[in-house]
Parts: C-alpha cells; structure tokens; sequence
C-alpha cells in the first residue's frame, strides 16, 4: 500500500470522527450556552434536551427486548454510555456535596409531572398498537406495561365527579384477553372463588379465545352513561374459510365474505364509590344480544329480544331452586382517569386501558349494517376495479 493511500484512508477516519463528535456535542453546547443566561435545575434542562426522547425510547425498548442476550448486553451497554451523556450534560453526579439548594417553581413542576404521565400513556398506546391492543404481547411487555401503569396510578389525579367517567371509551390496551372486559365474563369470574375455580376459569377464557382464534376482534368498546355500562365487542369471520372443499378450484383460501356482528352486554352501576383518585363500581349484569349482523334471515331474529340473554331471569329462577343463591355483582375499579384515559382493574387485577373518544353515552346503533353477508359490497367493489360498468 503506498503512502498516498495511507493518507486518504487515516483522513477519511478522521474527518468522520470529527463529525461524530460534533454531532453529538453542538446541540450540547448551544444549550449549554443559552441556559446560562438564566437558572434551570438539572431536572428542566434535561426535560428540553433533545435526547430526552432519544434515551426515553432507548430505555423502553431495552425493557421491551426478549430472548437475545447479546443484543441485551448491547442494549446495556448502550444506556450506559447514554447516561453517562446524560450525567455530564445536566451536570448531575453523586458527589455528597452536589448543590441541592436549587428551587423549581410550581409551574415547572406541574409541566414536568405532566410530560411524564403523557409520555407513560404515549407509551401505553405505542405498546397497545405493535401488540393487537396487548392480545400478542410477551410476558416481558405485559411487566413493562404493569410498572408504567403503576407509576401513572401514583400519579393519578383525583376525581371530582362522576361525569369524567361517562362517554365512550374505546380500548387501547389490556392485560388479559379482550372479552374480559364485558361485564358478561366479570360476572362469570364472580361467581368463582378464589384458588381453584379462578384457575379454571381464566384456562377456559384462553381456551375459548383459541377455539375461535378464526375470529377477528375488532373495535372493543365501554359506553359509560345514565347509570349504566355498555360492552360493545365486534368481531368479524371468513363466512367461507375453505373454498377448495367446496368447489373445484385449487385456491387455498375463502371467498372475500365475513361474517360480522358486535356481542353488546349492559349492565346496571348500582353503586359508585370514589376516593381519591379510584372510583370503583358495582356491577348488575342485564342482558346479552348479537347486534348488527350481516347474517341474511336470521338478522330479524337476532334483532329481536326473544334470543337475547336476560341474566337477570335467570337469576331468578335459580334463586327459586336455591336459596342460598346470590346473583354475582362484580367490582370494576376505575385507578387512573384524566380528561382522555381511563385505567381499570378487574376482579383478578387485569389492567385495561381505555381511551375516551366521545362524551355521547349512547350506545351504538347497528341498524345501518346491511344484512347481505357483505356480497353488495364485494360487487360494487369488483365493479369499482375491474368492470368499471356504471350507469
């Protein structure tokens, strides 16, 4: 290799070092020179570095990773050397003789507590939607998803009223299996004792959610209003999932048709207990029907109340063959409500997520869904790309 060469190769590393190092120190320096005009704590300067985002991401993903020790090794030793940047640039160290007597007033305070419980609900619907709103999510992510909900309860404010809670509330995020926030299925787990029976139950609400694993959910919905909650569960399925059995095509899938419909159960609010910050409820399970179903002919059925589950008659009757009997009346705990999101618990814990999308508490109409087991729309669609025919 001749010296020329040697040159070029030694001033390329060099200039690309340099521009690493300015990379990473200029936004340092420029904050650094601006702030000196005026006292920030390291707290509020690190709040506006723009690393802020940078290490926060960094840290989620590090909690996030699974199954690969030497890119968690990695992942270590990366937020290492970030917080070491970090402790430089705030000027932060562990000295017993740092300066303490830095005062922060209560509007940086307030901003600094709500960037956290917004950049914790950020996180919240991040994890919700690369999860399936937490169906999919490994064990490592429900933890993570557990320790930022618990640092948001800490830091929930209290609740004036019950409107906050009232409106429509669409799912974001949950711990256990989507369904299980009906209160159809609370109901059901209260019936069960602690230990065995919940055992039981919660291996039959995964053994029924795989049974119909065919199955699509769809919107999951709570419309809190006049003293009662409505479930709203959509789901749809491949109406024909198995073309080549019943016809003489080879093509592997089904016709483009689904079945549709939402699950609706109500249940009454007989009691609303607040404190603090929680608010938790009472519920009386009703009814449960099918609404909105796409099913020719026997959409007129399920629209009327005669197939509908009335719980409450059955309560009833099995109250008159035992008397010992009590019809379950499951707690929902609402632990963190703001102006857009609501956080509950379970009877077994399971955390659900919900954000509010509307304040309107009426429950949703389904009459507007066409009955045609969605042929109509096929064909327009087929028109609409390959035979253009209008008239």
């Amino acid at each position: 290799m001749s010296w020329l060469s040697v040159f070029v190769i030694t001033l390329c590393l060099w200039m690309t070092t340099v521009s690493r190092v300015q990379g990473w120190m200029g936004p340092m320096l420029s904050l650094s020179s601006s702030s000196s005009s005026s006292m920030r704590t390291p707290q509020s300067v690190f709040q506006q570095s723009p690393y802020r985002h940078y290490y926060s991401s960094m840290t989620q993903l590090s909690v996030m990773s699974e199954d690969d020790s030497d890119d968690s090794d990695e992942m270590d030793d990366f937020n290492d050397d970030i917080d070491k940047v970090v402790e430089v640039f705030v000027g932060q160290d562990n000295d017993d003789d740092a300066p303490s007597d830095v005062e922060q007033d209560d509007d940086e305070s307030n901003e600094s507590t709500t960037d956290s419980v917004q950049d914790l609900l950020l996180y919240l619907q991040s994890l919700g939607a690369i999860t399936g709103r937490g169906e999919f999510a490994s064990k490592d992510q429900h933890r993570s998803a557990k320790d930022v909900i618990e640092q948001l309860v800490a830091q929930a404010p209290a609740i004036t009223n019950e409107s906050q809670l009232q409106g429509r509330w669409e799912l974001v995020y949950c711990s256990t299996q989507l369904f299980r926030s009906s209160p159809f299925f609370m109901a059901g787990r209260a019936v069960c004792q602690d230990g065995d029976q919940a055992d039981q139950y919660n291996w039959f609400c995964d053994m029924h959610r795989k049974a119909l694993a065919i199955s699509t959910i769809k919107s999951v919905r709570q419309v809190i209003g006049n003293g009662r909650l409505t479930s709203e569960f959509e789901v749809s399925a491949g109406a024909i999932p198995f073309l080549n059995d019943l016809t003489p095509f080879s093509y592997s899938g089904g016709l483009p048709l689904t079945i549709e419909g939402a699950i609706v159960s109500t249940a009454d609010i007989v009691d609303t207990t607040i404190t603090g910050s929680s608010a938790a409820w009472e519920l009386f399970m009703d009814t449960v029907e099918i609404k909105g179903s796409n099913l020719p002919i026997l959409r007129q059925l399920l629209d009327s109340d005669k197939v509908q589950l009335d719980s409450r008659s059955l309560s009833q009757r099995l109250e008159q063959l035992n008397a010992d009997y009590q019809p379950p009346r499951p707690i929902f705990r609402n632990v963190f409500v703001n102006d857009k999101f609501r956080v509950s618990q379970d009877q077994d814990n399971h955390y659900f997520v919900y954000v509010k999308t509307s304040t309107d508490t009426a429950p949703t109409e389904y009459n507007n869904v066409d009955a045609d087991l969605g042929i109509l729309g096929l064909l327009e669609g087929f028109n609409d790309a390959v035979t253009k025919f209008y008239l």
